[in-house]
This record gives structure tokens, C-alpha cells and sequence, in this order.
């Protein structure tokens, strides 16, 4: 079982930005490849960004290249969401996620959830 904890979420203006962070209550955060997703009022979760358990290999949704850049900290359990450049449709309940996949890109292939942090852009 793994726990994980997000933080760093809030308001902010269209252009502002937020770092989001998670952390994982587990002895074996290295096994596990991390990822961030996003679920707006009436909308599906979609996928962010993820990064690889080895930390080498990032992906990220079109929507976001070029602005968020996911990082992780094995050190601390941690992985965090850089976000600049924020938009009124960035606007969101962000979930961190774990999957036993060594890259893993689909919302099928995580095994632990959050709880989510909500991230509200101003225009």
C-alpha cells in the first residue's frame, strides 16, 4: 500500500505559478513510476505529466508541454509538479499517482491515488 499526499495547490493568476508536491509513504518510492493528473468540474481525469522510476524518461500532455515540468526526489519520496505559465483552463482538482509500470502514461496503469489538490486560475 502507498500513500500519497499532495500539497501545494491554491490561487493564482492566468500567467502566475504553482509548485505542486506529493509525497509517498512507501520504503520502495524508486519502484514506482509517478505521475500528475487533472480533473475539472464535469470533465474526465486526464493525464499530465509522468516520469519514470528511474527519474530519466519524462512525458507530459500536449496541453502542458513547455509549461509544467514533473520532477521527482527519491531522497524524500517525493515528486513535484512545476507549473508556470498558468491558464484559466489549467484550473483543477491535480492528483498525484503511483504505477508498479517502470513509465506508465494511461490513467489504467496507476495503482495509488491521492487525494487531490485544488489549483484555481484567475484571468
Amino acid at each position: 500500500q502507498v500513500r500519497l499526499l499532495e500539497s501545494g495547490g491554491g490561487l493564482v493568476q492566468a500567467g502566475g505559478s504553482l509548485r505542486l508536491s506529493c509525497v509517498a509513504s512507501t520504503d520502495s518510492f524508486s519502484d514506482y513510476a509517478m505521475g500528475w493528473f487533472r480533473q475539472a468540474p464535469g470533465k474526465e481525469r486526464e493525464f499530465v505529466a509522468g516520469i519514470s522510476w528511474t527519474g530519466s524518461n519524462t512525458y507530459y500532455a500536449d496541453s502542458v508541454k513547455g509549461r509544467f515540468t514533473i520532477s521527482r526526489d527519491d531522497s524524500e519520496n517525493t515528486v513535484s509538479l512545476q507549473m508556470n505559465g498558468l491558464k484559466p483552463e489549467d484550473a483543477a482538482v491535480y492528483y498525484c499517482a503511483a504505477s508498479r509500470e517502470a513509465i506508465a502514461a494511461k490513467l489504467y496503469e496507476y495503482d495509488y491515488w491521492g487525494q487531490g489538490t485544488q489549483v484555481t486560475v484567475s484571468s
